[in-house]
């Protein structure tokens, strides 16, 4: 890390030789597709090549430090694709009538919470909402968030978890008057 860190090319080399199969094996686990898996293993050395600066030796050895990239990643490309419908449903179970007007009711529930959502959104600060639009729908890092709106790593928190309390208050806590949702239509959960 240390040579990678001086800014020497062939140091990324002998990371990816030593740890590529175990980023790639990772990966498939959590995103169950070998390309995507491939991609992102890529995206994660590119990542560790442009922040090798912020490891720190005494948080963890280089291997954990890389292990943390590629499970945040993987799990936040897992989110964008199934909020992006990339994992589908069983072909065996798609000719199944009880299993279509399942998926249908699921289908509607998800229409209705989705709308509730998007209304919740709309009465949130701007700052808030286009940080959590970031993460939840592009599957952003708060880092890249930070990156992509000009600000810190800090108001980038601040703004995420600020956010995600007044989602909560809006949606369940203490209903906001103005927000039209049925009493007794607390939003516990949105099916992804």
């Amino acid at each position: 890390m240390a040579h990678l860190r001086r800014g020497y090319s062939d140091a990324l080399a002998v990371l990816f030789d030593r740890y590529h199969s175990l980023i790639f094996g990772v990966a498939s686990r959590i995103l169950r597709d070998q390309g995507e898996a491939e991609d992102l293993m890529q995206s994660v050395f590119l990542e560790i090549f442009r922040s090798a600066a912020q490891y720190d030796e005494s948080k963890g050895t280089p291997k954990v430090w890389i292990l943390q990239y590629a499970y945040h990643r993987s799990f936040n490309r897992r989110r964008y694709l199934t909020l992006r419908g990339f994992y589908g449903y069983p072909e065996e179970l798609v000719s199944s009538r009880e299993f279509l007007a399942q998926a249908s009711r699921k289908a509607q529930g998800r229409l209705e919470s989705m709308r509730i959502l998007q209304e919740a959104f709309r009465h949130l600060p701007k700052e808030q909402r286009k940080t959590l639009e970031l993460a939840f729908y592009a599957g952003l890092t708060m880092p890249e968030i930070g990156e992509k709106m000009g600000c810190s790593l800090d108001s980038v928190k601040h703004r995420y978890y600020r956010g995600l309390e007044k989602l909560r208050s809006i949606l369940c806590e203490k209903p906001d008057p103005s927000l039209k949702v049925p009493a007794g239509d607390c939003v516990t959960h949105v099916q992804s």
